[in-house]
């Protein structure tokens, strides 16, 4: 198979490019028009699914981060719509890092999206980042999403000749192979605590494609062998019906817990890490992406589409019926089971709910697995999507 290498990967914005859009790209653009918050300049938090009167809920600091998430996804996109300027977006987003209580992920994200749109981040925002960057202390609060992000944020700047940045790529990834790389494969959620082994999968994502891409601007073959066992992990515990389980133990390496499985799991995350694993040889990775992705084209417990191409919107999850609002059932759950040494499984489709909404972040993930991929037609061009596009 041919994947588009990630060097070409920073199309031009006046859109001069050898091949269009494909219907999953479009699709994902119309959703980003839904969620798109005029007055604020930005994509929403939610954009809720129950037909209430004003469907976009903003939570001004994730706002933010799914914001940039998006715009690192346009930084693959051959054509641009007219009315998103990019740069202009960038900019005010990124001014709102140093005045939202944000997560030290979005920071990550802020540094991977303008090295891969080739924007520079203004100079408070810079020394933010730095602040946090130069003091090893404080990694130890931080989670895995914020190191993975941060790591592949650093990465993706020293790859363009920021040598600004470049200084923190390898002890940031000493950090995540000393305090995050668990035994069974699987990596740890945090360096300590009770947490520490209770994992989710954007876990796994986060990290897996952090070491990717420092193994290989690096030429570090630990790193890559390191993200490799992870992702060969993953797909030996992928449901039958190509499933990304949402949670796991670290240490044991088995799933404590099946739900939510989220759409943008199996549409976004996994085929963005999925491609890494495709070009180092990882066996299956093809077919695992094939598999999770056709379960949002129905092929899932419900048997239902999660996508709803007319609208360019998709469902968030299928979760199990009574736990929409509370998490605590789903962490007695993931204890009991960790305690036990025991697997968790899917439950009767009778007992599964959907969660009716929809988030911005989810078709940036979209734009960014899929955005170069010319290989998957059965996917991109699906006539599901070719229907959306009317």
């Amino acid at each position: 198979m041919t994947i588009v290498p990630f060097a070409t990967t920073n199309r031009k914005a006046d859109g001069n490019t050898a091949e269009r859009n494909s219907p999953l790209i479009n699709f994902a653009l119309r959703g980003l028009d839904r969620c798109w918050i005029a007055g604020q300049r930005r994509w929403s938090h939610i954009y809720h699914l129950d037909g209430r009167p004003e469907p976009n809920e903003s939570k001004p600091e994730s706002d933010v981060f799914y914001t940039l998430n998006v715009l690192l996804g346009l930084s693959r996109v051959a054509e641009l719509p007219a009315h998103v300027d990019v740069r202009a977006i960038f900019a005010r987003n990124c001014a709102s890092l140093t005045r939202l209580p944000v997560r030290s992920y979005a920071l990550g994200m802020a540094l991977w999206a303008g090295a891969e749109l080739e924007l520079e981040l203004e100079e408070p925002v810079s020394r933010k980042i730095e602040a946090l960057l130069s003091g090893n202390a404080e990694w130890e609060r931080l989670h895995a999403q914020d190191i993975g992000m941060l790591l592949t944020g650093v990465v993706a700047q020293s790859r363009k000749g920021r040598v600004r940045w470049s200084r923190y790529a390898e002890p940031l990834f000493r950090f995540l192979r000393d305090k995050h790389q668990g035994g069974s494969g699987l990596f740890f959620d945090t360096p300590r605590g009770l947490r520490r082994r209770f994992a989710s999968f954007a876990t796994q994502v986060y990290l897996s494609i952090a070491c990717y891409q420092y193994g290989e601007h690096a030429d570090d073959p630990t790193a890559i062998a390191i993200a490799n066992a992870c992702v060969r992990k993953l797909i030996a515990l992928q449901g039958p019906r190509g499933e990304w389980p949402w949670f796991f133990d670290a240490v044991g390496g088995q799933v404590l817990d099946f739900y939510e499985v989220y759409s943008v799991h199996q549409y976004g995350m996994a085929p963005a890490l999925l491609e890494w694993a495709e070009r180092f040889g990882e066996p299956g990775a093809r077919e695992a992406l094939i598999r999770g992705f056709e379960w949002v084209l129905g092929a899932n417990q419900l048997g239902r589409p999660m996508v709803m191409p007319e609208t360019g919107l998709s469902i968030r999850s299928q979760i199990r019926r009574g736990e929409r609002d509370s998490k605590a059932p789903r962490m007695a759950r993931a204890v009991a089971n960790s305690l036990l040494r025991r697997s968790s499984g899917l439950v009767n489709p009778a007992r599964l709910d959907l969660r009716l909404e929809c988030r911005s972040y989810e078709f940036g993930w979209i734009l960014w697995a899929f955005g170069l991929r010319r290989d998957l037609r059965a996917l991109t061009d699906h006539a599901a999507f070719v229907i959306g596009e009317g």
